[in-house]
């Protein structure tokens, strides 16, 4: 079980946003890279990072902050979604030093460029399913489609998809807790490692993590808790180790 800290990118800046809303933005850092070292002090094996701009205009719009947070790192890799929507982004990103990438609305658009990226980069492509009442949503979240979560990752089973980073919009931002339920139905439903995203609220959401049930999970993504201090970083961290290792 892995807990990966977010560090979101908005013009350049560490922020968080409530339920995908660009307008509904706080500033928690000015400086992604010091956030990012502070994530690695605090003793993270992995981060997770989201060009929000990207993810609206469809291509990597923070990418100084990413390679600033890139030149940050000691020891611990990173993943990165947001606007990379072809393979030269793809290898762009991964020759820089991004360890996985996550493809989101390009997934739902173009499903063989995520074959053909499998391929070309074996066990460093993620998908990232965001679902709002059920359905992906795409562009930034402000598209909904048809499919649903458990439609789209049944298309790449098979392929070599390293992970589903999977989110809740409705949760996403506002402390209301993981959406646990809909996640182990999605893990269920496929062979690729499933991580929770949107809602981790407090260390009740670590503990609902290290259950039985939910050990089926990669693991979970953490940002607005963390920044707001209502988990704490060392005591979350533990209590996974805890239970990996029991």
């Amino acid at each position: 079980m892995i807990l990966f800290p977010a560090i979101d990118l908005k013009d350049g800046q560490c922020v968080r946003l409530k339920l995908g809303e660009m307008d509904q933005a706080t500033v928690f850092n000015d400086s992604p890279a010091d956030q990012a070292r502070e994530f690695e002090k605090q003793g993270f094996q992995y981060l997770h990072i989201v060009d929000l701009n990207g993810a609206f205009e469809g291509k990597p719009v923070n990418g100084a902050a990413v390679e600033e947070i890139l030149g940050a790192l000691k020891n611990i890799p990173a993943q990165l979604g947001g606007g990379i929507r072809d393979l030269a982004t793809i290898e762009m990103w991964l020759e820089k030093g991004i360890q996985r990438v996550i493809l989101g609305t390009v997934a739902v658009k173009n499903p063989e460029l995520v074959k053909e990226a499998c391929t070309k980069f074996p066990g460093r492509i993620a998908v990232g399913i965001d679902a709002k009442g059920g359905k992906v949503a795409t562009e930034g979240w402000a598209e909904a489609s048809e499919l649903t979560a458990i439609d789209l990752a049944k298309k790449f089973e098979d392929i070599g998809v390293s992970a589903i980073i999977y989110t809740d919009i409705d949760r996403d931002g506002i402390l209301t807790g993981l959406n646990l339920e809909s996640t182990r139905e999605l893990a269920k439903s496929t062979s690729i490692p499933v991580i929770a995203s949107g809602g981790l609220a407090s260390m009740d959401d670590i503990k609902a993590l290290n259950l039985q049930e939910n050990q089926m999970l990669e693991g979970a993504i953490t940002g607005r808790a963390l920044y707001d201090g209502r988990i704490d970083p060392r005591e979350a961290l533990a209590s996974i180790a805890m239970r990996s290792m029991g």
